[in-house]
């Protein structure tokens, strides 16, 4: 396992090893983050001490900024992090493409920044300029402080959390983008009873949809993609840019396809942004999904 670890030559952050693409039998369970200065070890089962023990060794030897190896356990509930070497840092801040975004470790099971989307991120921000983006499932609003960065006249981000948008929130101040709020707007809604709410900030010249497979409650992206892709046509521009992500292993590029040639047929398919070569999958199709699409009315 230790040969095909990425050892970061930077502080950005970037995944460092990835099992979960099944690329590296044996080791499905355990995947391993750089969030300078922490190396955040998230471990889906139990790791053995036998593996455990040598691999926090390497990593820390290895990477010369490391100040902590924090190890996750999401097999359990609340997905917990203990600090199994070096200081107890509560806290990160990442460093991605000249940008910075916060990082909780402990918090919630969710860091704050989804590091297979850094290619969609780029994008995003070298194609926002003068552009209304709206960024639907915002989460932290990684994508509005890229699409900022980018030069956007305005982001409109919705997602349900405030928790989360407030996170968002202070990460454009983070990045000394206070003085651009005015161009920025938090909408913590459900979307699927709020488009209404979308309208009035429209029409957009660039809409990112980053979906949960599944959020208990209020979202099955199976059953419910097609009533966002349906209702595009209400809210965007003719030209409009339109990232569709799916990050489902049981859904594949199909089923993206399929469903806006049902239910958006003014989509035409441009290409697809793919994650960073670290994120191997063994499977195609499992992993994250991002294609870009041009409205045409």
């Amino acid at each position: 396992m230790l040969q095909h670890i990425k050892i970061p030559q930077s502080l950005e952050c970037q995944r460092l090893f990835h099992g979960r693409g099944h690329a590296y039998p044996g080791y499905e369970h355990i995947c391993i983050d750089w969030f300078a200065p922490v190396i955040l070890i998230t471990a889906y089962k139990p790791i053995e001490p036998d593996l455990l023990t040598p691999l926090v060794e390497f990593l820390h030897t290895q990477v010369e900024s490391c100040q902590s190896v924090q190890l996750q356990h999401r097999y359990l509930s609340k997905s917990p992090i203990d600090c199994i070497w070096g200081e107890h840092l509560p806290a990160a801040i990442a460093q991605e493409s000249g940008l910075k975004y916060h990082i909780s470790l402990g918090q919630n099971q969710n860091h704050g920044l989804f590091l297979d989307m850094k290619n969609g991120r780029d994008w995003v921000k070298e194609n926002s300029s003068g552009k209304v983006v709206l960024n639907l499932f915002a989460y932290t609003c990684a994508f509005s402080v890229a699409a900022i960065a980018g030069g956007a006249d305005k982001v409109v981000n919705l997602d349900m959390s405030k928790a989360a948008l407030r996170k968002g929130r202070e990460n454009h101040i983070l990045n000394e983008q206070e003085m651009a709020e005015y161009a920025v707007r938090y909408e913590a809604v459900d979307l699927f009873k709020s488009f209404g709410r979308v309208k009035k900030h429209g029409p957009y010249d660039l809409v990112i949809c980053d979906p949960p497979a599944f959020q208990k409650g209020s979202v099955n992206i199976e059953r419910d993609y097609k009533k966002i892709i349906r209702r595009l046509p209400e809210f965007v521009n003719d030209h409009a840019q339109v990232l569709l992500c799916l990050n489902s292993p049981d859904l594949d590029v199909d089923f993206l396809t399929n469903t806006v040639a049902e239910y958006c047929p003014q989509l035409t398919y441009q290409d697809t942004i793919l994650p960073p070569a670290v994120f191997k999958e063994a499977y195609a199709g499992k992993g994250l999904k991002v294609l870009r699409f041009e409205f045409n009315d």
